[in-house]
């Protein structure tokens, strides 16, 4: 089983310089939906792996993180699409822990724990931290600017690569 591992802030959600704390602070990107039904279609698992200090710096809870990745799974449905699970890293930067990209431990564990051959697995960042993960779980990567909405673009170049090497489901 193959997967795309997605960043969640400036990938699939607006990046806020103030976390996102609630709910109603989580603005879905544009062309989020399309993207990540043609990965579907082909086969990828999809799967968010995001650092959320906003948890260890205590502006929000584990609860409110859960709420605030329900809205995010209500939206992708009203889009016509879903993602498999969400893992999040909620520790501060200098904690050192295994989970925090640029570690692997997210993309590991998510690895582990849903069947993913993470050397058939794809990363979407918008951070070099996310590509160094990507890198040191040993899958590859593909970086998209931070709250652009070009996700589309990224999973264009994701397709056209499998399709070319032989990868594509069909």
């Amino acid at each position: 089983m193959k997967a795309v591992f997605l960043d969640r802030d400036g990938v699939l959600t607006r990046e806020r310089l103030d976390y996102v704390k609630t709910p109603n602070e989580l603005e879905i990107l544009p062309g989020i939906g399309p993207a990540l039904r043609a990965l579907r279609e082909r086969g990828f698992r999809l799967v968010i792996v995001t650092n959320q200090s906003v948890v260890g710096r205590g502006l929000a809870t584990h609860e409110d993180l859960g709420r605030i990745h329900e809205k995010l799974q209500s939206e992708l449905k009203r889009m016509g699409c879903c993602v498999d699970a969400i893992y999040y890293c909620p520790h501060l930067p200098e904690e050192g822990c295994n989970c925090r990209k640029p570690q692997p431990g997210l993309l590991l564990k998510a690895a582990k724990d849903l069947g993913i051959d993470v050397k058939e697995s794809w990363m979407i960042g918008d951070k070099e931290i996310d590509l160094e993960a990507a890198k040191r779980a040993g899958c590859r990567g593909v970086r998209v600017e931070t709250n652009v909405g070009d996700l589309q673009q990224a999973v264009s170049s994701i397709l056209t690569i499998e399709k070319e090497t032989g990868n594509a489901m069909i």
